[in-house]
């Protein structure tokens, strides 16, 4: 850990994010948790991969 990381943990801990901005943070995290809950049960769609894993022109 460098300096500049200690600094900004000082400077965070002297003047927290208002409320606002931790909502703000907090559906962020929730959001990105749920896609990949969502991911792990169900799997990634076929559709949306970039390269399929069976072509339909490959003989």
């Amino acid at each position: 850990m460098n300096i500049t990381w200690l600094l900004r943990m000082a400077r965070w801990a002297r003047r927290p994010p208002g409320p606002r901005t931790v909502r703000l943070w907090l559906i962020v995290i929730g959001l990105g948790l749920a896609i990949a809950g969502i991911e792990l049960f169900f799997g990634w769609p076929e559709a949306l991969t970039l390269e399929p894993r069976r072509s339909i022109l490959r003989p």
